[in-house]
Parts: C-alpha cells; sequence; structure tokens
C-alpha cells in the first residue's frame, strides 16, 4: 500500500471503490497539466475548424465565440472535478448520490456511450496521422497500434495518465505555440476579418466550446479522486478550469487559423502541418503522442463506467485490476471494428452525436453540481452508494429522475438537429438555446421538489472508510 504522496507504479489496482486515505498520493497542479494537454489534440483542431468552414464566421468572430464558450463550459468540467478528492471517487458512481442505485443508471450510460464515441473518433484521427507521417503503415494496421498502445495506458491506469500527461505538456505546449506563430505569420487583417458575422453562426460555435467540456465533466473525478481530501475545493476547481479552457480554446482557435486564409474544404491538419514546414514530422509525432495519451483517458472512462453498470446488479461484487483489463480489452476490440469500417464518416457524425448530448448531459451537469454545492455540500453516505438497496439513496429517487426528464424534455422546441428543429428554434433563426434553459428548468424542479432530501449523514472521507470497511 503506497503512503500518502507517494505515487506506486504497479498497475492500478482499484476500480469504482473508493479510494482509501493511505492511498492519496499527488499534486493539484496535475490537474492543470491533464486538462491542458488533454485538449491539445487533432480533434479539437479540426472541431475549432468548423468556426470557419460550417459556421462562416470570420476569423475575429471565431476566436470570441470560442473563448467565450470555452470559459463557460471549462467552469462545469472544474466544478466537477473539484468533487474527486472530497469522494475519492469515480464520477459516474457519484450519481447514485443524486438519482438512487438504479436511477443512475441512464446517466452512466449516455456517458458510457461519449467516452467509447470519443475513443473510436481519435482511433480514427490517430491512424490518418500516422498514415500521413509514415504512407508505408496503412489505416488498419496504424489504428490497432495506436488504441492498442491507448488501451495499455488506461490499464496502468491513473498514475500513468497524469505523468504522461505532466511530461506531455511542454512538449505540446511548445508545438501549439510554434505552430500559432508561423500560422499568424499569414495572415493579414482582411482575412482575420473574411467572412463576416451571424448570429447563429456565433452561438452556435459558443456552444460547441462550451459542450466540449461538458461533454468531459462526466469523468473528471476520475482522474481528481486519488488526491487527499484536504487540497479542498478551490485548488483543483481552480488548475481543472484554467488547464480545460487554455488547452482547448487554444487548439480550437489553432484549427480556426489554420483554415482562415484557405481554400475552401481544405484540411485543417494539413494546413497546420504545412505552416511548420521542415518541422511537420515532428510536430505529427507529437500530435500522435498526445492522441494515444488522450485515448487512454476516453477507455479509462468507458470501462469504469461499464463497471459501475454492472456492479448495480450485483452489489456484492467489487471489482478491480482484473475487471478494468478484461473489459478494456473488449472495448477496444469493439471500437476497432467501427474505426475500421467507417473511418471516412465516423468523425463528423461523431462531432453532431457531441452536439446533441447537450441535450442530456445539461441537466445532469444541473443536478450534480446543485446537489453537491448547495443541497449536500459535499457530505455524503458513501457507502450507501455500495448497498445493494441504494442505502440512503434508494435505488430510485424518482424526484431527481423528474427533474432530469423535465431538463430534456424542455430542450427540445429549441433543438436545431439534421433529424428535427424545433419550432421556438425555427422561430429565432435556428439558434439553439436549449441548453441555457435546461439548467433553469432542472435546477427548480430539483430543488423546489426536494429531490436531495435524504438522511443528512455527518461524513468525512475518513467516516466513509471506516463505513465501507
Amino acid at each position: 500500500m503506497a503512503t500518502p504522496g507517494e505515487a506506486p507504479t504497479a498497475i492500478e489496482a482499484n476500480s469504482i471503490g473508493f479510494v482509501p486515505l493511505a492511498e492519496r498520493h499527488g499534486r493539484v497542479r496535475d490537474l492543470f497539466t491533464l486538462w491542458f494537454t488533454t485538449n491539445i489534440a487533432p480533434l479539437p483542431v479540426v472541431t475549432g475548424a468548423m468556426a470557419i468552414q460550417v459556421f462562416g464566421l470570420s476569423l475575429g468572430w471565431s476566436i470570441s465565440a470560442i473563448i467565450l464558450g470555452h470559459l463557460v463550459g471549462a467552469l462545469v468540467l472544474a466544478a466537477c472535478s473539484a468533487q474527486g478528492p472530497q469522494m475519492g471517487l469515480a464520477q459516474m458512481i457519484q450519481s447514485r448520490g443524486q438519482f438512487g442505485r438504479y436511477g443512475a443508471l441512464l446517466v452512466v450510460t449516455f456517458a458510457t456511450l461519449l467516452y467509447v464515441g470519443f475513443f473510436t473518433s481519435n482511433i480514427v484521427l490517430a491512424a490518418k496521422s500516422v498514415h500521413a507521417l509514415v504512407p508505408g503503415i496503412g489505416l488498419p494496421v496504424g489504428a490497432i497500434l495506436c488504441a492498442a498502445a491507448a488501451a495499455g495506458i488506461g490499464i496502468l491506469g491513473y498514475n500513468v495518465i497524469h505523468l504522461l500527461n505532466r511530461v506531455g505538456m511542454w512538449f505540446m505546449g511548445l508545438g501549439l505555440l510554434y505552430a500559432a506563430f508561423r500560422l499568424a505569420d499569414g495572415l493579414s487583417s482582411e482575412i482575420v476579418w473574411r467572412g463576416g458575422f451571424t448570429m447563429v453562426g456565433w452561438f452556435a460555435m459558443f456552444s460547441l466550446g462550451a459542450v466540449w467540456h461538458i461533454s468531459y465533466a462526466c469523468y473528471t473525478s476520475d482522474y481528481s479522486r486519488y488526491l487527499p481530501p484536504s487540497v479542498g475545493i478551490r485548488g483543483p476547481f481552480l488548475a481543472s478550469f484554467a488547464g480545460a479552457a487554455l488547452g482547448a480554446a487554444a487548439s480550437f482557435i489553432l484549427g480556426a487559423m489554420a483554415v482562415a486564409g484557405a481554400p475552401v474544404g481544405a484540411d485543417p491538419m494539413t494546413q497546420v502541418s504545412g505552416a511548420v514546414g521542415a518541422l511537420a514530422p515532428i510536430l505529427m509525432l507529437l500530435f500522435i503522442f498526445n492522441i494515444v495519451s488522450h485515448n487512454a483517458l476516453n477507455i479509462y472512462g468507458a470501462v469504469l463506467s461499464l463497471i459501475t453498470m454492472a456492479q448495480t446488479f450485483v452489489a456484492s461484487w467489487m471489482p478491480g485490476r482484473k475487471a478494468r483489463i478484461v473489459l478494456s480489452v473488449l472495448v477496444l476490440g469493439a471500437c476497432l471494428v467501427v474505426a475500421t469500417t467507417s473511418a471516412d464518416t465516423f468523425v463528423p457524425r461523431f462531432i453532431g452525436f457531441v452536439i446533441g448530448l447537450m441535450v442530456v448531459l445539461a441537466p445532469w451537469a444541473t443536478i450534480n453540481i446543485i446537489d453537491f454545492y448547495v443541497v449536500r455540500k459535499g457530505k455524503y453516505d458513501i457507502a450507501s452508494f455500495f448497498e445493494a438497496d441504494g442505502g440512503i439513496y434508494g435505488r430510485l429517487n424518482l424526484k431527481a429522475a423528474i427533474a432530469y426528464l423535465a431538463g430534456i424534455a424542455v430542450q427540445l422546441p429549441f433543438l436545431t438537429s439534421s433529424l428535427y428543429t424545433g419550432p421556438f428554434a425555427s422561430a429565432i433563426g435556428g439558434l439553439d438555446i436549449g441548453w441555457l434553459v435546461a439548467p433553469i428548468v432542472t435546477g427548480g424542479l430539483y430543488l423546489g421538489l426536494g429531490a436531495g432530501k435524504t438522511q443528512r449523514p455527518i461524513n468525512t472521507a475518513a467516516h466513509a472508510e471506516v463505513a465501507i470497511r
């Protein structure tokens, strides 16, 4: 067993179980490096280019939408990340404290789909990047190599993931700065404001920046739960917020810069590579390494969510290292099949899927944050999360479920998608503002119905450890 401040080197033994105080270690600043480095990757670069290529904004207006969107979204990510040291649990199992043992399944299912989708998207991007760097390596082989490497890191677990991001921050940060400097050197004021402004386009990009972080929020505690509770709330919040907002916004802006003066339909990553000239192979290699490291988070989170789902029905099962390894291999195989059979269509479809997920993620994030910070003030009976009947939280918190479903329903009239556009969205030019309405309705109902009212346990991390034992 590790002592506080000591990072064990073996494969992580824990999965969804409470992290004992004796095994807590790490530094708050590790959350900055994790979320900063994670967000410097081809997928956010490609997504940032949408501001110009899809939404028709000028570079200047694109940058304003990107920055504001990421600042708003990163607040949600940081609020969830700061819960980890106090709870000592993965993010999704915490939902049992709001929705009950079985009620949390719906939210966990959505989170699992998100992790698996991100993992598959990054397999595709990694394979294409490897092929561009070494044309002799075909897409299927590149996909297998990169996906297997990510799965291996995910199996090793929490400490290795943090270590790679601490080291990678310097290389990725310098690479991004150099690429941005070279791209900026070729931008004139005419190019910066070419394309103009539309409210629909600006708000769509703003929303995409916000949902980028909210989509991460459902597994942020996975990477802060080993910190000791003595670090408090403020430090983890600020470190997570700064790292996520800075890293993601920088990558989005790089993507927008790359296509600002380029021909219509230009590939953002090709433009970035062209800008750095002879250093393009090095930058591409860094991106490949970062995709792999980033993808380890996705398979790690997917496996923890799958374990949470399975353990819901078998309360006596407390899975550890072996369960994570087996499920990682299964997820790896399934995602490789999808990635290698739909490489050309999966990524754009998944970006649309992420935007659509705002419908289910915004109400969840609202309930999670209100319950932790307002209703219970961080006090939970951790032992109840693992009891067959849900302990003091029960099997289903019907009031919380009503608030959650109402938050989804209220967004439908505002929804804008390829499949359906709501009447309110049509009336205001296609703007999707449902994700801003949902927190008001969800939060109001959650508090008004008293959904968070249970026996209020006097709880600390130490108390939780004793209770579980």
